[in-house]
């Protein structure tokens, strides 16, 4: 099962200063109330018999408030701070330093209106959002604005700002403790794979590795009526039509996906990256590139050639908006249109985001090992729509991660070839392939359908520490 959290838990600071109309605090608290549980946020804050109205001024507020989220900091996956007035900036900062969480937080300041501007309706919020990012600042406090300086909290704007707020928690939660699988080694002609463990580890992210010798002396003790073999072999059938597909190849197929899958949880494994060619087809005479579709399609993405940093890239893109990720190469020009190319693999996509998907044969690995040896390949077009391409990368150079990401779309135009392919639209596309060169970048890139760029960006600068390009 993914460890991708589907629902979320924010904390919610509202802040308040005494010469300023309080009665606003009580306001924004029902209206937050209201709309969290509307978008299916669940919601820890202070209520009226804590501190007056349940806001946070003072001293004493701010320690009650951090004495609740620490209280709650296991289940908390991002903080939401409300400005119904100025606010106290020290009060609220101080919140979130001793509460102790490291997650994202988004600063949302309310609208005056001009015709109440007396003592008695006046807010003052947007200066009070300045005052609060400048201590937010100076205590080290990573934070996210909304898509207006100021906005009415039970507005449009706020909500849409609110709901990618909650992709980015949802990136960075994901990101902190993932545990990647590396099975096999990686093709020997394959050093664009390489990858650093050491750079990893800096962010919390534990590397696996199960040597496929293991692999093929586990898959020797399953028995072909293994309930479990049986299971595995309907979960490939209903991902893409295997009708082409010989039964004993299709059992084969099954125990590598037992073996691969029981490793998996045994190991709390969140996404992986497998040695797919040449010796699953030498000694098992298959492709494992269904098997990874399906993992991917389950939100527990599945890399080829043992790219780790592309298993990871594909489990952030995933995790940015729920949608499966699958990778891909940046495989061939589109004739003499510029901003379009030819993504392509020989058939590890994710099932739901191709047409007609069916299995088939790796017609390219198979002139060395013989088609044959080749069944499990799947085949399919990308579906037309939004894009999003995204990047991770260890620099051992430089001592750094880095990572690009990027918006475009998958498009209709003809083309007539085998595998799973795409061609996809992207403005500037030769800056972006200038840019991917200079910079030591692979030659794969994971995406799906969806328009996560901003959200990726936002989460790995801000939140994760990771330099990131945006391509635009």
């Amino acid at each position: 099962m993914s460890r991708i959290p589907q629902q979320l838990t924010m904390g919610v600071v509202i802040g308040n200063r005494g010469f300023f109309p309080s009665y606003l605090v009580a306001e924004a608290r029902e209206q937050a109330i209201a709309l969290f549980g509307r978008l299916g946020i669940n919601t820890i804050m202070l209520d009226p018999s804590q501190t007056e109205l349940g806001g946070v001024e003072t001293r004493q507020d701010a320690k009650a408030c951090a004495e609740l989220f620490r209280a709650h900091r296991d289940s908390i996956h991002g903080v939401v701070v409300l400005l119904p007035n100025f606010g106290d900036e020290k009060a609220i900062a101080e919140t979130l330093r001793l509460s102790g969480l490291n997650v994202p937080v988004l600063v949302q300041a309310e609208e005056d209106n001009l015709d109440k501007m007396g003592l008695a309706t006046r807010r003052d919020s947007f200066c009070g959002k300045i005052s609060l990012c400048n201590n937010l600042r100076q205590y080290g406090i990573p934070f996210t604005l909304t898509t207006q300086h100021v906005c009415a909290l039970n507005g449009e704007v706020f909500e849409q700002d609110l709901r990618r707020f909650e992709q980015v928690c949802r990136v960075v939660s994901s990101m902190r403790g993932v545990r990647v699988g590396a099975i096999g080694a990686r093709p020997a002609g394959f050093n664009t794979v390489r990858y650093s463990e050491k750079l990893l580890e800096r962010l919390g992210i534990a590397v696996e590795t199960l040597d496929l010798s293991e692999v093929f002396t586990r898959i020797k003790t399953l028995r072909d009526d293994d309930i479990r073999v049986d299971e595995k072999r309907r979960i490939l059938i209903d991902n893409a039509d295997a009708s082409r597909i010989p039964p004993e190849k299709l059992v084969t197929m099954a125990k590598l996906f037992v073996v691969i899958s029981e490793w998996v949880v045994a190991n709390d494994i969140d996404t992986t990256a497998i040695q797919c060619w040449t010796s699953l087809q030498e000694n098992l005479g298959i492709n494992v590139c269904s098997i990874m579709s399906v993992m991917s399609g389950q939100l527990m993405p599945s890399a080829c050639e043992v790219d780790v940093m592309g298993a990871l890239s594909m489990f952030a893109l995933a995790s940015s908006n729920m949608n499966p990720a699958s990778i891909a190469d940046w495989n061939n020009n589109f004739g003499d249109d510029r901003d379009k190319c030819v993504l392509f693999h020989c058939g590890n996509f994710a099932a739901s985001s191709l047409e007609s998907p069916h299995m088939g044969t790796a017609d390219i690995i198979g002139t060395t090992v013989g088609k044959e040896n080749t069944c499990g390949a799947v085949h399919g077009r990308l579906k037309s729509g939004p894009l999003t391409y995204f990047r991770l990368s260890t620099d051992d150079l430089t001592g750094e991660i880095k990572a690009y990401v990027g918006q475009g779309q998958s498009v209709d135009d003809p083309l007539d070839t085998v595998g799973c392919r795409a061609v996809i639209q992207v403005p500037h596309l030769e800056n972006l392939l200038n840019w991917i060169c200079r910079n030591g970048f692979e030659h794969h890139v994971a995406m799906n359908h969806s328009a996560s760029a901003e959200i990726l960006h936002e989460a790995f600068t801000r939140y994760l520490g990771v330099s990131t390009y945006l391509h635009r």
